[in-house]
C-alpha cells in the first residue's frame, strides 16, 4: 500500500475553526465526491491537532493522509480531470502551499 501523508497549514488570515471546518466539510466531501476517489483511493483521512498535555506544540494545522494500491492509481487520481478542476483549486483555498510538508510511505506493521 502506498500511502501519501500531507501535513497543512492554514492560508494566512484564515481562523483554526474556519480551517478545520473547511477540511472537514467542504474539501473531503469535495474530494470523496469525484469517481476516481472511489476508483482509485484506498482510504482518505483529515485530521486536526487536540489540546494534548506534556506534548510540544503542533507544528501543523491539520493532515490528510490518501493511501493507493500502487503508483498507477496515485497517478491516475492525481492526473484525472476531476481531481485537476474541481479538487485541486479548492486546496488552495484553505491551505498554505508553500508550507505543505509531504511523506510518501509504505506501512510495516509492527505490532
Amino acid at each position: 500500500m502506498l500511502k501519501l501523508i500531507f501535513m497543512i497549514n492554514r492560508v494566512e488570515g484564515m481562523s483554526y475553526e474556519r480551517f478545520v471546518e473547511h477540511h472537514r466539510h467542504r474539501h473531503a466531501p469535495l474530494f470523496t465526491s469525484i469517481p476516481e476517489a472511489e476508483r482509485y483511493v484506498r482510504k482518505y483521512t483529515v485530521s486536526h491537532p487536540v489540546p494534548a498535555e506534556n506534548y510540544p506544540p503542533p507544528a501543523y494545522d491539520g493532515l490528510t493522509e490518501i493511501w493507493f494500491e500502487n503508483w498507477e492509481d496515485h497517478d491516475a487520481f492525481f492526473a484525472s480531470e476531476n481531481y485537476r478542476a474541481l479538487v485541486n483549486p479548492d486546496e488552495a483555498r484553505f491551505i498554505d502551499m508553500d508550507s505543505v510538508a509531504v511523506m510518501v510511505t509504505e506501512e510495516k506493521k509492527v505490532i
